[in-house]
């Protein structure tokens, strides 16, 4: 019997419906979504792994009575089909009606806006205790995937939800997989439970206070209801245990779980990207790098928190690398306290990180590496506008977050030589710890020689009166502007600051006398490198403008009009002198 998903709005729409039905919604369901991932990009892996998981959780569970948190929620996608939302993964011109992660403003189905890993547990543990101070009776549930599992939060709350005694459930999808390959022996433990179909003594779960259910046929139907009706109701921890497997129903994504976790556009059939990435980049030119280093001298250590992907590591670099390259999982604290322990040992220790998760690991930067003075080098990226857009995922609060911290020195190059230097600096004349922005946007060249003093700003145009100081990627939209203002008679002077932490104060002398100086920064303004000027001019008579983004959380934002709203275009900033 064909299922008719345009009449889906809701779970109690699939409540009637027999286990073959479910079995047909199922398949329904893998395939629409395959359509849509295929043509618009998203969580491949992840979602087609949950299709039967999700389906069986909303045919048990009464959902939005019975709370549902999603860990990470870019394995919600069948959630959101089963929720009011189908036409987004049926219309293509409805699919960027929601977004790749839980969203509170799309539905009450969604509790939380939910992008980072490893928090679902301790946000069900709150909702749980809340249950139990109003005296309520429904279920609460964390379906957390096994990546997730190994961060520290993670853990932290596994310990604790049992001493609850009430009513909560954890459903661990165990795909064996993290973004690329899990690490720890958190995993090693997990194999041991599939391979014993969950019977070994040896169990985690059971030593926290857990009930214990382990389902190997996790993608069959039958089996998670009988689970999950197990677990339902129950006045005590249940952890439900799913042996998965990540992309099930496309062949690619099943051999390349990796490549398939998020992808761009593919083919359907053939699984090639339909644009696929051409030119240089800042992540391979960082890998590149760091992999000739690395063989170069042994004292090198190239660390990632789970995302190799995304700083150019690919499964080649990572293997090449051997025992010099260091994985712990999506722990970034573990990683940068390890970096700091490292360091202290006279290792070279190198942290490439997605900026948006660097922000989890603020205390240890600060406490750890920072306090210490130990020199530690971290490689942020997407740390831009010009990076990731998902409100979960807004990368360009790091200036204000990280330059701040006494000891760190954070870099900002505006062009790939820039770049390579001050990486070769770090590991080279290590004075302490350095964070290093990866330029967002396309990869510039210079051809003047790198000015290896990176306490220093370079004058890149000398002029007089009006001044602009842009870092990063803004150095070349400053430029631009430049050449607008010499078309009105302005002749500017273009500064690339490079360090953002600090002032130069002997550049910034030579500019009090100057009508107007704009500071223009990839980042939000309030705590940046701008206000670092305009507090250091202040005294002057100089007039000193700070542009960048405003602090505020945008989602799914468009570059273009996001630049328009915050006067970063060439043509604002040339009208502004």
């Amino acid at each position: 019997m064909e299922i008719n998903l345009k009449k889906i709005h809701s779970p109690a729409d699939i409540k009637g419906l027999s286990l073959d039905q479910l079995y047909t919604l199922s398949g329904e369901l893998r395939a629409a979504l395959m359509r849509k991932l295929a043509a618009h990009g998203g969580h491949v892996g992840p979602n087609l792994g949950v299709v039967e998981a999700t389906v069986a959780l909303h045919y048990v569970f009464d959902a939005p009575k019975d709370k549902i948190v999603f860990d990470v929620s870019h394995q919600s996608y069948v959630h959101k089909m089963l929720t009011s939302r189908i036409e987004a993964f049926l219309d293509p011109a409805r699919y960027d009606e929601v977004t790749g992660f839980t969203c509170p403003g799309e539905s009450e189905y969604d509790l939380f806006e939910v992008g980072h890993t490893s928090t679902s547990i301790a946000l069900a543990t709150g909702l749980a205790k809340a249950r139990d101070l109003e005296g309520g009776k429904e279920n609460v549930v964390a379906f957390i995937g096994d990546a997730s599992l190994g961060g520290g939060m993670a853990l932290e709350a596994l310990n604790y939800a049992p001493e609850l005694k009430s009513n909560l459930i954890v459903i661990l999808n165990d795909n064996q997989m993290s973004i690329a390959e899990n690490h720890g022996e958190l995993y090693t433990h997990l194999a041991e439970l599939r391979k014993s179909n969950g019977t070994c003594e040896n169990n985690i779960f059971k030593a926290l206070g857990y009930e214990y259910i382990y389902v190997e046929a996790g993608n069959d139907l039958r089996a998670l209801i009988q689970a999950y009706k197990a677990a339902k109701d129950q006045d005590r921890a249940v952890l439900v245990h799913i042996n998965t497997m990540k992309g099930m129903g496309l062949p690619c994504a099943e051999a390349h779980k990796e490549t398939f976790h998020f992808s761009a556009p593919f083919d359907l059939k053939t699984g090639a990207f339909t644009h696929p990435m051409s030119g240089e980049s800042y992540d391979d030119i960082f890998a590149q790098t760091m992999l000739k280093r690395v063989r170069e001298d042994k004292k090198v250590v190239m660390m990632n928190a789970g995302t190799p992907g995304a700083i150019g590591w690919d499964e080649e670099a990572r293997k090449a690398a051997g025992s010099q390259y260091v994985d712990v999982g999506i722990a970034e604290q573990d990683c940068v306290t390890m970096a700091a322990g490292l360091a202290k040992g006279g290792a070279k220790p190198v942290m490439g990180v997605v900026s948006t998760f660097v922000q989890r690991a603020y205390d240890q930067l600060s406490h750890d590496v920072a306090i210490n003075n130990l020199p530690v080098t971290v490689v942020e990226f997407y740390a831009s506008m010009f990076g990731m857009n998902d409100i979960t995922h807004l990368g360009f609060f790091d200036i204000a977050m990280i330059s701040n911290i006494p000891n760190i020195r954070m870099l900002a190059p505006a062009s790939a030589e820039e770049y390579t230097a001050m990486l070769a600096r770090a590991l080279d004349a290590p004075e302490g710890p350095v964070v290093i922005r990866t330029p967002g946007g396309r990869v510039v060249h210079q051809d003047t020689p790198v000015n290896m003093d990176f306490t220093r700003y370079d004058v890149v145009e000398q002029g007089a009166d009006v001044a602009i100081i842009a870092e990063g990627p803004f150095l070349a939209i400053a430029r631009e502007a430049a050449a607008m203002m010499r078309d009105k008679g302005v002749t500017p002077t273009v500064i690339n600051p490079r360090i953002l932490s600090q002032v130069d104060a002997q550049c910034l002398d030579s500019l009090k006398d100057y009508r107007l100086v704009i500071t223009v920064e990839d980042g939000i303004v309030d705590g940046g490198f701008g206000q670092k000027v305009a507090t250091y001019l202040g005294n002057a008579p100089v007039k000193v403008t700070c542009l960048g983004l405003k602090k505020e959380f945008v989602d799914r934002f468009n570059v273009k009009e996001l630049m328009e709203a915050n006067g970063l275009t060439p043509q604002q900033i040339a009208d502004l002198a």
